[in-house]
């Protein structure tokens, strides 16, 4: 059985029920996962399953209601949300379907925002960063002025502003055509070959055949899947 310190990314026992007056909605029911450095897992299941609030408990973007998270080797969960900020920014890089770029600056401004927010960063400076995703000729164009797929890979750049050993992608690929999903997909992978470890919530089947490990959520439970292509090995936990 694999240890809960195993991974780079860590989660233990995972609940979140929310609850409006008389009734309470339980989001997670005991998820357990890890990803390894080096390592992508897609994270799949129909609507309303739990994928979001997974992400977001595993981000520190919300509170799990019991269990924990860890992040390189460093417990996220149930802190103020200031340390989980802090955290966040430095060790683990959020890629959101949308959200990830604010509209009043330009694309190279929403990466130097990003790495303000650790001290003694930046490895890579933004303009480099932005090379890296193609849009070096892009650095000083606002978010209005990107294209679709300008736009993935620009928020992937922010994503990755501060070097993190976690990358975390909910719905990447959702409103891209084929071409720029192969295009993202193909960065993400190149992420995880550099050593992070990267997890993506997706209902895409491209995605899902170029991770590691499938990790499949039902009612707020999980449990290990397949990818299209090959039967997994691994264990959930």
């Amino acid at each position: 059985m694999t240890s809960f310190d195993d991974g780079v990314l860590a989660a233990r026992e995972l609940y979140r029920f929310y609850r409006a007056g008389e009734e309470e909605t339980l989001a997670l029911r005991g998820v357990s996962l890890r990803v390894r450095r080096g390592e992508t897992v897609a994270v799949v299941g129909p609507s309303g399953s739990g994928k979001s609030t997974l992400l977001a408990c595993l981000a520190g973007l919300d509170e799990p209601s019991g269990g924990e998270v860890r992040v390189a080797g460093v417990r996220i969960s149930h802190r103020p949300e200031t340390e989980r900020a802090r955290l966040r920014a430095r060790h683990v890089g959020v890629l959101l379907q949308s959200r990830n770029l604010l509209p009043h600056l330009t694309a190279r401004d929403n990466i130097r925002l990003a790495q303000h927010a650790v001290r003694g960063r930046p490895a890579v400076s933004a303009e480099a960063l932005l090379e890296q995703v193609g849009l070096g000729r892009r650095a000083g164009a606002l978010p209005r002025q990107l294209s679709g797929g300008e736009l993935a890979r620009a928020g992937l750049a922010v994503a990755l502003a501060n070097s993190p050993a976690v990358l975390l992608a909910d719905e990447p690929t959702g409103e891209l055509d084929g071409g720029t999903e192969q295009l993202v997909l193909r960065m993400l992978r190149d992420r995880a070959s550099d050593g992070c470890a990267v997890l993506i919530v997706t209902h895409s089947a491209e995605a899902m055949l170029g991770a590691d490990r499938v990790i499949a959520l039902d009612d707020g439970r999980a449990h290990e899947g397949t990818t299209p292509a090959k039967e997994s090995g691994h264990v959930l936990r």
